[in-house]
């Protein structure tokens, strides 16, 4: 892996309408040691002789058992399952050491909508400490399981739940003529709900989500020169933002949204630039002869970290987003790239690369130091969860390139695992807004 082989854009696309695709299957190599013994009772369905479009308890168990934080009980060993707290017998879940149980229901109403109700229940205590009863529309039911989902993360590990979020990635497949088919793909944190957003007969990378994760910005390679789009996620609508001549490559967008840093050659050398988004006026942020790329922007939008062998191999800068003078923030190791800063800005995820692999790590800008995560020959394409508490990245997985997540601190490890083909350059989304 090298600079070089960084910069290389063969794209182009065919944009179509969103499709469904191949899901995702999460599987936790490795869990935190002391987790916390958690119940999920299946939820009272009533108000529709069907089946409930969405199984609650159980979208929540793996929400919350793929976090790595938690112990579910089975289902079949839970000694009772009540529908009101009050049906609750605490001394047998007390006998079984279970501290925190969950109980709810979902109603068919005669419009077509649901009403869901829920509640975290302290057993120790014998008390209730969240819950809620909400109406939901059928396309919102899924997306209500996990909202319930990180509502219980957060009362009880203190952390912002991300169950609610999507991620964007790219897979590639053989076709029967010896050709690759690659499509760049939006789906639930869960891997659920897989969306194709565009397909090409040419390599695709670099998705990167809008603060408001309404667009994706993406480069592709059209009429034979690389250029950037941004796509709005709904309706497919695109915009070429940069085509100019030679490089256009690596967007990200800026904390507010009105900005778009990424890295153009168009004046000779890959250099770091800004684009406002509102006159597409640009600023060259770089100046130097060796490659700058890939661009991130700190949580306050006053910085931009990146990728330049300036030195010699390479390393992350960083610089004020108004220009002026150059840190090098990295010093051990013969390379250093891919900068994503944390969301709370006190660390940096990165790919780490010393005899001949290429492991992520965490900077810490308090110490300087970097903590390794991962263990494999070839991980690359860190990106944070909006709340910090994972990093998914690409590795070398039995078929090829497959995704995988490992927490911050290193304790928890997963792999999310597709069926047929590979899956590279993973996209973590922002926060979604409140449903309406």
């Amino acid at each position: 892996m090298t600079m070089r082989s960084l910069l290389i854009l063969l794209l182009a696309l065919y944009i179509g309408p969103l499709f469904a695709a191949d899901e995702l299957e999460i599987i936790i190599d490795r869990g935190v040691e002391n987790t916390l013994p958690i119940a999920i009772v299946p939820f009272n369905w009533s108000g529709a002789p069907e089946m409930p479009p969405v199984e609650f308890a159980l979208t929540i168990g793996n929400d919350l058992q793929r976090s790595g934080r938690f112990a579910v009980m089975e289902e079949a060993d839970l000694p009772q399952r009540p529908v009101q707290f009050q049906e609750v017998n605490f001394r047998d879940w007390r006998l079984l050491g279970m501290e925190n149980i969950v109980l709810g229901a979902l109603k068919a109403l005669p419009d077509g909508t649901f009403e869901v109700e829920f509640r975290l229940i302290d057993v120790y205590r014998g008390a209730q400490i969240a819950g809620f009863r909400i109406p939901a529309t059928a396309k919102q039911i899924r997306r209500t399981a996990h909202r319930i989902s990180d509502i219980i993360f957060e009362r009880l590990t203190g952390i912002r739940g991300a169950f609610d979020t999507r991620i964007a990635y790219v897979t590639v497949r053989n076709n029967d003529d010896g050709s690759k088919r690659y499509q760049m793909q939006i789906a639930d944190a869960d891997g659920f709900n897989s969306q194709v957003l565009m397909e090409s007969s040419e390599p695709l990378m670099s998705p990167a989500w809008s603060p408001d994760g309404r667009q994706l910005a993406y480069v592709s390679f059209e009429s034979r020169n690389s250029s950037i789009f941004i796509q709005d996620i709904i309706t497919g609508e695109r915009t070429r933002v940069a085509g100019f001549s030679g490089i256009n490559s690596a967007p990200a967008w800026s904390p507010d949204g009105t900005r778009l840093a990424m890295t153009l050659s168009r004046e000779g050398d890959p250099e770091i630039y800004i684009m406002h988004l509102a006159t597409r006026n640009l600023e060259r942020l770089t100046h130097d002869r060796g490659i700058d790329t890939e661009p991130a922007w700190s949580p306050d939008g006053q910085k931009i970290a990146f990728t330049s062998d300036r030195g010699g191999n390479p390393q992350i800068y960083e610089m004020s987003t108004n220009g002026g003078r150059t840190e090098r923030l990295t010093f051990v190791g013969v390379y250093n790239a891919r900068p994503r800063y944390s969301p709370d800005g006190n660390s940096m995820s990165l790919v780490h690369g010393q005899d001949n692999t290429y492991r992520i790590g965490i900077l810490d800008f308090r110490t300087s130091d970097i903590t390794l995560l991962t263990g494999a020959r070839l991980d690359e394409s860190p990106s944070f969860a909006p709340n910090g508490s994972m990093i998914m990245y690409a590795t070398t997985g039995r078929q090829g390139s497959e995704l995988a997540a490992v927490s911050a601190d290193g304790s928890v490890h997963q792999r999310l695992a597709l069926q047929v083909g590979e899956v590279r350059e993973p996209a973590w989304g922002p926060f979604p807004p409140e449903m309406p």
